[in-house]
């Protein structure tokens, strides 16, 4: 499992070893945790649950992504939902009873595998997205692939130079890509065709992860591997505004690490960011000028619901802060170091997932976990998708659920 990315040398061998010793503090998974208290993995207490969850249905994706970094997460678009494995298995399911609608193998997509060859993965780390009556998926080899939502046959295929590890972002018939090289590539949507790129300049050292690109009032905004939330003119590529929210604090390389890689979040005239070491931010969309900020670090997707911003901190702390002022209102401390997922709002509930394959719902007032269900034993790496109030949610090896919580009616009611 890679966390980090590095331009530099062999000769910086050093730096290297550095990382990787941060990114085991990072997700807990230190062999001396004695000597350590705070990396100490949090075990599981009982709680009063309140409710038992309902599995609508339930199938499997492939192998998954097994022990890589790869986030792949479902989706749901055209009455579907549609997932993908890391090895290239592409698959929608019916939205309402989970059966398998199409089946695509991006590892094999020009069907030039014969009987005897060995399969090769397609290394699939980006996606995947719909729009245009279309699925964009892109990979770790800097493949962009087309599908077609109804048969999933492919449409086009294009390249991007570097590592394709979030999923794109369309609107208005474009396709932006982000890849951890630095270039941001943007193609018609329709066509294939290339519209524009960009390059962006990449530090030395980073977190093994980059933003999504997302579009919102003509341009496209992007956290960057500086520290910053940046901003281009969607139909031309030129760069606006570049706003920093993370806060370099050492004298080494790996000290000053403070890249941008949860995607921004924009609501209303606002837009929500926060640092892998630095800050959660509130900019405005239009002048990218600051607002308020934060002392808070993360690498995981942040959720923006009415009034409260949620996060999963990079010791798994789970916060709900005020996005108006930025003033923290509850924290919940009980699973750290357990690979906490970003959170995502289910109805009155906050979700999360962990590295053992769990679901916390935590109540959105209180923070308290209030129900927990297991998935599997592989774990949950990827922020859940909730579309209607039903939970989606898909395990390092490849089982995705579909998940009812229940309504609560209280005496008031």
């Amino acid at each position: 499992m890679r966390f980090f990315k590095s331009n530099i040398t062999a000769s910086s061998a050093t730096k290297i070893l550095a990382a990787i010793l941060l990114s085991s503090s990072l997700v807990a998974c230190s062999s001396n945790d004695d000597e350590d208290p705070s990396l100490k993995v949090a075990e599981l207490t009982e709680i009063n649950e309140a409710f038992q969850v309902n599995v609508l249905w339930d199938a499997s994706v492939g192998d998954g992504v097994g022990h890589y970094f790869s986030r792949i997460k479902p989706i749901v678009a055209y009455n579907k939902t549609i997932s993908a494995s890391r090895m290239g298995d592409v698959i929608a399911f019916d939205q309402a009873t989970g059966e398998e609608l199409w089946q695509t193998d991006l590892s094999d997509i020009n069907n030039e595998r014969s009987f005897w060859d060995s399969r090769v993965s397609a290394l699939v780390a980006g996606g995947p997205i719909a729009g245009m009556n279309k699925v964009f998926l892109g990979t770790e080899n800097g493949k962009v692939f087309a599908l077609d939502a109804e048969t999933g046959e492919l449409v086009w295929q294009g390249d991007v130079k570097g590592e394709i590890i979030t999923p794109p972002a369309i609107d208005e018939g474009i396709l932006v890509v982000n890849s951890a090289s630095g270039i941001l590539k943007a193609f018609n949507a329709e066509t294939g065709e290339e519209l524009w790129k960009a390059q962006q300049d990449v530090p030395a050292l980073t977190l093994r992860g980059i933003s999504a690109p997302v579009i919102a009032s003509g341009g496209v905004l992007i956290g960057t591997g500086k520290g910053d939330v940046s901003v281009y003119i969607l139909d031309k590529g030129q760069q606006g505004w570049a706003t920093e929210i993370g806060e370099p604090t050492g004298s080494t390389e790996l000290e000053r690490v403070i890249d941008v890689d949860a995607a921004p979040v924009i609501f209303g005239d606002k837009i929500y960011a926060i640092s892998s070491r630095g800050n959660l931010a509130a900019i405005d969309l239009q002048s990218g000028r600051i607002l308020w900020k934060r002392q808070f670090s993360s690498y995981r997707q942040i959720s923006v619901h009415r009034n409260d911003i949620y996060i999963t901190n990079n010791r798994g702390h789970v916060y709900a802060i005020n996005r108006n002022n930025g003033i923290e209102r509850w924290s919940n401390l009980s699973l750290a170091n357990r690979g906490v997922t970003g959170p995502v709002v289910v109805d009155d509930y906050i979700v999360v997932g962990d590295f053992e394959g769990y679901l916390h719902w935590l109540n959105q007032e209180t923070g308290e976990i209030v129900a927990r269900h297991y998935v599997d034993g592989s774990g949950i790496h990827s922020t859940p998708t909730v579309v209607d109030n039903i939970l989606y949610t898909q395990s390092r090896d490849g089982d995705l659920e579909a998940i009812e919580t229940p309504k609560i009616v209280t005496a008031e009611q």
